[in-house]
């Protein structure tokens, strides 16, 4: 490695650094003030609580052993919903564009269903599946699975006419186009919908918890919001935040591995 390309990297290194230390300043100093104005009633704490409030909350549930549960309760109908996403879309991706007939009849709906509120099949599914889990990961799937679709989808067609022609003229046939031109083609566009499921999977599962859920998150939020705890309600918020962090940080731990093998 010459000297030109080790100062470049270390130019590059002590940029994060710099980057990161921002964040962390930014996140800090937004608490610190949060906390301030709390403190000398500027802002009204009912409503905002502060941050104090909101550790001693997570204390308590923590000494209660009931915030864990209710984290790992969220989590895994986050990841089952991700997973079924994730692996539908794929699937359907596939088919439509294997068949493009199919995707021609079946285009107008998806977009119909897309832009329709889920919330209000709520009701509904909850009369079919019942007041479970089962409600739960259905209204994370019809908001994570169409996105995954038709995302996954325009990442296939987006491939390049003249490599598929290529293929084609050295006998190639339409599944070894897929799985050895299209697929490998098109895993930044899965990358991208990688994080738009894991993002929408968690705001299905939160609005679910809403309506049926006993635990989790999301009921932690509409329970605070009920009984007029705000110091709950900004616990699960937090809760929330970390969470898509976490899952943010893996998809793009995978999405660095991808590169590298590609």
């Amino acid at each position: 490695m010459s000297e030109n390309q080790k100062k470049y990297i270390k130019k590059l290194k002590k940029k994060k650094i710099i980057i990161i230390f921002i964040q962390i300043f930014i996140v800090v100093a937004f608490i610190l003030a949060w906390e301030y104005l709390a403190n000398k009633n500027i802002i009204n704490t009912f409503v905002f609580s502060k941050p104090s409030k909101i550790l001693n909350t997570l204390i308590n549930l923590a000494i209660e052993n009931n915030l864990f549960n209710h984290i790992s309760t969220t989590l895994i109908e986050i990841l089952i919903a991700f997973s079924l996403g994730i692996l539908l879309g794929f699937i359907i991706a596939i088919i439509l564009y294997q068949f493009p007939i199919i995707n021609e009849i079946v285009d107008p709906f998806l977009t119909m269903i897309n832009s329709l509120p889920k919330v209000a099949l709520g009701p509904l599914i909850i009369i079919i599946a019942g007041a479970n889990t089962k409600s739960i990961i259905i209204m994370a799937l019809l908001i994570n699975l169409i996105i995954s679709i038709i995302t996954i989808y325009n990442g296939f067609i987006s491939t390049d006419d003249k490599k598929i022609k290529l293929l084609k003229s050295f006998g190639a046939n339409k599944y070894q186009i897929l799985f050895k031109l299209v697929i490998p083609n098109s895993y930044k566009t899965i990358i991208s919908s990688l994080k738009l499921n894991i993002s929408m999977s968690l705001i299905g599962v939160i609005m679910g918890e809403f309506l049926v859920s006993k635990s989790g998150i999301g009921y932690l939020i509409i329970y605070g919001t009920q009984v007029f705890n705000l110091s709950l309600v900004m616990a699960g918020i937090l809760i929330l935040v970390i969470i898509s962090f976490i899952l943010y940080k893996l998809i793009t731990f995978i999405e660095k591995k991808l590169i590298k093998k590609f």
